[in-house]
């Protein structure tokens, strides 16, 4: 048995904005002793902290530059350069296009940059991106959100977890999750299924399911659930669209894919 299996635990999954006991958009992914801190919400950092610490975090991945999928990253930068936490080398920042400018647009107070590359070191993703991380592989795909959007695959040691981010049902992302072991989707739409792929920005948990069946994925957890369902509700509703086991992206919950026998 690995020591070290590839882990999904999440730190938060609420939208928009935190409820009292669920921060927003946050996941820790571990494998092979890497960590990567995959979207970093509102109220995720508190969290991530149970886990890791910023001094030992080995990169941040960010899907999106909403904020309850990123403003985390504004305290995150406060810690690593003021406070009691030291590297090395600035943390790894993988993100959309212009990630650097948009943290420095809400730092800065004044004529002078806030220096975010001290902080950060930025790569921006783009459609297809790979990144090797330690013991896990990424690969970015970009999805349909309205504005550069990203899920994400991630593996290590044999095992495989994908990641929506935030998206209409497309295309990219059924691809991307093609016989993964786990896919965590956003199930943020309360409505019913639009007929065409350009009638939302998010997935109901119908499609959510429908996504899941299409990509034959291992297991479906429903994260982002919008405020208008119950997670009961939503992972009824995609349970109705795919035949596997579905679950919601509590807090706290640790979701972990042992290496091959």
């Amino acid at each position: 048995m690995d020591s070290h299996p590839l882990s999904l635990t999440v730190l938060g999954s609420a939208t928009p904005y935190p409820g009292p006991d669920n921060p927003c958009s946050g996941y820790l992914v571990s494998g092979g002793g890497t960590r990567v801190w995959m979207d970093a919400g509102t109220g995720t950092l508190g969290p991530l902290q149970r886990y890791v610490g910023l001094g030992e975090l080995d990169a941040v991945w960010i899907s999106h530059l909403h904020a309850d999928h990123s403003a985390d990253l504004l305290t995150a930068y406060y810690g690593l350069l003021f406070a009691d936490v030291e590297r090395a080398a600035p943390l790894p920042l993988f993100g959309p296009p212009g990630i650097a400018d948009r943290l420095a647009g809400f730092l800065t107070n004044g004529a002078a940059r806030s220096p975010v590359e001290s902080a950060f070191a930025v790569h921006e993703l783009h459609d297809g991106h790979r990144a090797r991380i330690g013991a896990l592989a990424l690969t970015s795909s970009a999805v349909a959100h309205g504005m550069p959007a990203f899920a994400v695959r991630v593996e290590a040691g044999g095992r495989s977890l994908v990641y929506s981010g935030d998206t209409a049902p497309c295309t990219a992302l059924t691809a991307l999750a093609e016989g993964c072991d786990l896919l965590l989707c956003e199930a943020e739409s309360a409505g019913r299924p639009s007929p065409d792929e350009g009638g939302h920005l998010h997935h109901t948990p119908e499609e959510a399911g429908t996504t899941a069946a299409a990509a034959r994925a291992g297991r479906l957890v429903v994260t982002h659930v919008g405020r208008g369902l119950t997670p009961d509700e939503a992972v009824s509703r995609a349970s109705a669209h795919y035949a596997g086991p579905v679950d919601h992206a509590a807090p706290g919950t640790v979701f972990t894919l042992a290496g091959p026998a």
